[in-house]
């Protein structure tokens, strides 16, 4: 039983993950975004040429640009010249 948990726990946590947002960031420094999921905001640093996964169920993202998006959680986002394009 416990391991029939173990494994079903384990597959929603890699479905999870599978559905997060990506931002990939193709300027040469590093830009901080700020991420609210629900009550929760944080900073996100996305450094030079990184990629992070982030905001599996939905979020709102303020931007480098000082934009606010919308995310769903299942967007690629670019970061170009400090202007976030959503893919």
């Amino acid at each position: 039983m416990k391991t029939a948990i173990l494994v079903v726990g384990l597959s929603l946590a890699m479905i999870g993950g599978a559905a997060a947002a990506t931002i990939t960031n193709k300027d040469s420094n590093s830009h901080v975004l700020t991420v609210t999921e629900g009550s929760n905001q944080s900073d996100m640093v996305v450094e030079a040429g990184a990629t992070v996964n982030f905001c599996p169920a939905g979020c709102f993202v303020t931007m480098p640009s000082g934009d606010r998006e919308t995310l769903s959680g299942s967007e690629n986002v670019e970061i170009i010249n400090g202007d976030a394009v959503i893919k």
